[in-house]
């Protein structure tokens, strides 16, 4: 008989924190010096499997697509293999996922910089250098620590630092952003905690 190895199960492509993620479970008795094997098709080209160079023989059980992926606009799959000596498993595939309309944020991490009259704010985006060239934007919220009233600062390109005067603030106040992009309509991540910081504090 021939003798087959369990293919590998919950096979899920993702777009987890700006990345496009093929992720999986061994099968079901698997053995322990298994690896695994990823390719990709877009449906630019339907039928055509392309190799993923640093996703081939690997232990670890998820690759990351984001920088192969030929048009960040288009459709593509992902399928894994199982392989042990001469052993192979049928290749699993994942749904179809296109990066730009299926990308999930992640909140960005802000730079704090207090001067004498004025804060200076800018982000900064765990990206991938294949998608920085995107329009990732960011929106900030200042407010006073226990205040609900929010000031909003929306669609700051993330390469820009926002410089709020600080003059008529005293007391402790808090920033937090979140990441945004227009895709078919905006899409945002949570925010980020809070950061705060003391104003025109007279010691």
């Amino acid at each position: 008989g021939h003798v087959q190895l369990p293919p590998p199960q919950n096979v899920t492509l993702l777009s987890k924190d700006f990345d496009m993620i093929l992720t999986w479970t061994p099968g079901e008795g698997s053995p322990p010096d298994v690896t695994y094997t990823v390719r990709y098709e877009s449906q630019e080209r339907m039928d055509k499997w392309i190799k993923v160079p640093h996703c081939k023989n690997i232990r670890s059980t998820s690759c990351n697509l984001t920088c192969v992926l030929p048009n960040f606009f288009v459709k593509v799959r992902a399928r894994v293999k199982a392989v042990s000596g001469q052993l192979q498993s049928p290749w699993v595939e994942s749904q179809f996922k296109e990066y730009h309309l299926d990308v999930e944020l992640a909140p960005p991490v802000l730079n704090v910089n207090v001067k004498k009259n004025s804060i200076h704010v800018n982000a900064s985006f765990p990206l991938a250098t294949c998608v920085e060239s995107f329009s990732w934007m960011y929106d900030l919220n200042l407010w006073e620590a226990g205040s609900e009233d929010k000031k909003q600062y929306e669609g700051i390109f993330r390469k820009n630092t926002v410089t709020i005067d600080t003059t008529a603030l005293r007391g402790n106040y808090c920033l937090s952003a979140r990441s945004s992009i227009q895709s078919i309509d905006f899409k945002h991540s949570k925010f980020s905690q809070p950061v705060c910081v003391l104003l025109n504090h007279k010691g």
